[in-house]
């Protein structure tokens, strides 16, 4: 279990370096608008929160994979701290993305999915 959530956090930290491109470089693209169900003059007037929290999300990702090259190494107690650190604050901005927005529970899902299992499945790894 413990591979089991290492690997579902890796996968949680590439969708947030995906997400973090989309908000900080591809904000304005026809495809990104699309995604986010805004237009450009919305977009044109979100662009620095978007920017900010693209590298929010960046940083999640790094703090993630840094825990997983440690807990891979054999650095598990300190790697496992990262992983739920960037992880599981990855699983809480979702849960506040479909508490303040109930329309948004497909983004919710998509962007929270991966790291709630990676936790789930790495605190059962760890215990057992």
């Amino acid at each position: 279990m413990l591979i089991a959530g290492l690997v579902l956090a890796g996968i949680a930290a590439l969708i947030h370096v995906y997400i973090f491109y989309l908000e900080s470089f591809a904000w304005t693209d026809r495809k990104t608008l699309a995604t986010f169900g805004m237009t450009a003059q919305q977009a044109e007037a979100m662009r620095p929160m978007a920017l900010n929290q693209g590298y929010y999300n960046l940083f999640l990702a790094i703090i993630t994979v840094v825990g997983i090259v440690l807990a891979s190494v054999g650095s598990t107690a300190v790697g496992a701290a990262l992983v739920f650190a960037g992880a599981g604050s990855m699983a809480a901005a979702a849960v506040v993305l479909v508490v303040s927005d109930p329309s948004k529970r497909s983004a919710a899902l998509k962007q929270g999915a991966a790291p709630l299992l990676g936790v789930i499945a790495l605190a059962v790894g760890l215990l057992v």
